[in-house]
């Protein structure tokens, strides 16, 4: 069950926040990677974002939620990056218009930062999802975002697999790994698994300094 699983696991590891947004320098940036075509997302995502501050955290939860599952095509990173495994960049996937669950949960991750979501509400939550395919039942890795209104609180799932926000105790279909965010890195014991995505993770923070997210 997501609820025990994955938010009793103790903290194992610090890392550097990165978080904060330079609209001006994101947009050269956006721009010199993608041309103008996407820069009506873009605009109607930096302007979720500012209206988004006068908003309770609820609210701010489904905005984003919805934007993203709305407006951004579900792809793969083979078909979008000709990776078997990347993690996109929230302008990236802007940039793109096309993301995969990670990426999904990324974008809305540093949306909710910059709205005035504190870092400790939020976990980006690696797990494996149950699916229903022709032969039956088959376990799928997948991403979700987390998000806690207080440290002991049943969390919330922002999925791109669903529309609506459900309770952790709703999904039943998740089986969880490990989560993290910009603060640490949460894990089971024994796994093993986590290693590889946390360079990931740290590779993408490089990079989304390098654009313009501090």
């Amino acid at each position: 069950m997501i609820v025990g699983a994955l938010f009793g696991a103790s903290l194992l590891l610090v890392l550097p926040a990165a978080f904060g947004l330079d609209f001006s320098r994101l947009q050269q940036s956006l721009i010199g990677r993608f041309g103008e075509a996407r820069l009506p997302l873009f605009a109607d995502w930096q302007r979720l974002l500012a209206e988004g501050h006068g908003l309770g955290e609820p609210e701010k939860l489904r905005q984003v939620n919805d934007f993203f599952n709305r407006r951004v095509a579900f792809d793969d990173d083979i078909s979008i990056w000709q990776q078997s495994d990347y993690w996109a960049t929230p302008l990236e996937t802007i940039g793109s218009g096309r993301a995969d669950c990670e990426d999904f949960s990324i974008a809305k991750y540093y949306s909710l930062l910059e709205m005035g979501v504190p870092v400790g509400k939020l976990r980006l939550v690696y797990v494996r999802a149950r699916q229903n395919g022709p032969a039956g039942p088959t376990l799928q890795a997948h991403m979700v975002l987390a998000y806690y209104a207080s440290p002991n609180a049943e969390p919330l799932v922002l999925d791109n697999l669903r529309p609506e926000i459900a309770p952790a105790s709703r999904r039943t279909d998740l089986s969880p790994i490990f989560s993290f965010n910009s603060a640490g890195l949460w894990q089971g014991t024994g796994n093993q698994s986590s290693k590889s995505n946390l360079s990931r993770w740290q590779d993408l923070l490089s990079r989304a300094r390098a654009e313009g997210f501090e």
